[in-house]
């Protein structure tokens, strides 16, 4: 039985940075042979188990065969005599196709040290192409490898698109598309991934909205702000979909089953990003209370704040100031308590009249208040 420490640990590693997770491969093993010194299996699928100590994940040396369509359309192969560089060669990226023995040395069949001094994302065999959720984990890598200078390789980009022209994007999942996308929302320059779907095609299958009138320059402008400002998931995709028509953000979001406090921000942001567009540059109170009413900023502030900044980010600079302008009348309008109005003898319908009247009257006031 041998151990290796295998992929991202070893890449992160040579490239100097943190590493956060270790994942392992044992060759000449069988998992009995691990089961009787103390692990746990947890694979369904192939034999992973966790170290009776560590609780890292110690994988069976397997190869894989493409069986169909898809992501899930493969058969796997785990026993004794299926080498490391056989498991190796599975991977979808040489940077993550090294490993290193208990001795610390390096394993590279596949160049990947060299991929990563040229600052390359090449994929290690065409095997590649038997998943095509492989389209996404590269662009996504690409995303976090960004800031060092990582670009897609020429020939890996080619098989992309093969892959996309070959129609196997379209066989994914959607509870997989989103979490491939919602990692990629957090990684170092988010705007990379949807950047290189576009550039093999994927984008137009998986989100064609943003392919389509110039959107996706405006959407990339918009993520890019909110990455800045926010680390929410919520905030960055509905930035992300906010160039697009309510309708078209609603019905792409049911389909990439996002959550639905992302599909409800996204709403709300494409909403209000056409609303407050075709504004005039001072709103009457009216239409700034109806607006707040629209958004629930009263039950939900930390919906509304978040709203707000995707708002920001979505908008341009000539509609910052109706932007503030929203801020401002929610802060001098929450602060309106039901609890007063009762004692002065309010109820029912009559209570929640005085609370907009009283909302409407600080608003009113916020308005017309001389500016310093």
């Amino acid at each position: 039985m041998d151990i290796y420490l295998v992929g991202g640990a070893v890449r992160d590693e040579l490239l100097g940075l943190e590493v956060k997770d270790r994942d392992w491969v044992v060759v000449g093993a069988t998992p009995d042979d691990m089961l009787r010194r103390g692990f746990r299996q947890v694979g369904a699928d192939f034999p992973v188990f966790l170290h009776p100590d560590t609780r890292e994940e110690y994988a069976l040396a397997r190869t894989e065969r493409k069986a169909g369509r898809g992501y899930h359309g493969f058969s796997v192969y785990s026993a004794p005599d299926v080498t490391l560089e056989d498991d190796l060669r599975r991977r979808d990226l040489t940077i993550n196709a090294m490993a290193k023995s208990e001795t610390g040395a390096l394993i590279d069949p596949f160049h990947g040290q060299a991929d990563l001094e040229s600052r390359q994302l090449r994929h290690v065999s065409d095997a590649f192409a038997e998943d095509p959720l492989r389209i996404l984990r590269t662009a996504r890598f690409a995303a976090r490898l960004a800031p060092l200078g990582f670009k897609v390789a020429g020939e890996t980009m080619a098989l992309m698109k093969q892959m996309v022209a070959e129609d196997e994007v379209s066989h994914l999942v959607a509870e997989r598309v989103w979490q491939e996308l919602q990692r990629a929302l957090h990684e170092n320059e988010p705007g990379t991934f949807f950047e290189v779907l576009h550039d093999c095609q994927a984008l137009a299958v998986l989100i064609p909205e943003l392919t389509h009138d110039g959107a996706l320059a405006g959407a990339l402008a918009a993520l890019r702000c909110a990455s800045e400002y926010s680390d929410d998931t919520d905030t960055r995709f509905a930035a992300l979909l906010s160039p697009l028509p309510e309708a078209q953000a609603t019905a792409r979001t049911a389909a990439l089953k996002a959550p639905t406090d992302c599909q409800d921000l996204a709403r709300l942001t494409t909403r209000l990003c056409r609303s407050l567009e075709q504004a005039p540059p001072t709103l009457a109170e009216e239409r700034l209370l109806g607006m707040l009413d629209e958004t629930d900023a009263w039950r939900r502030p930390e919906r509304f704040q978040r709203l707000l900044q995707a708002l920001s980010c979505a908008l341009g600079q000539e509609h910052q100031h109706t932007v503030r302008l929203l801020r401002d009348s929610e802060q001098a309008a929450a602060g309106v308590e039901a609890r007063a109005l009762l004692a002065q003898g309010f109820k029912g319908k009559a209570l929640g009249e005085a609370i907009r009247q009283e909302r409407l009257q600080r608003i009113a006031r916020l308005i017309h208040q001389p500016q310093a």
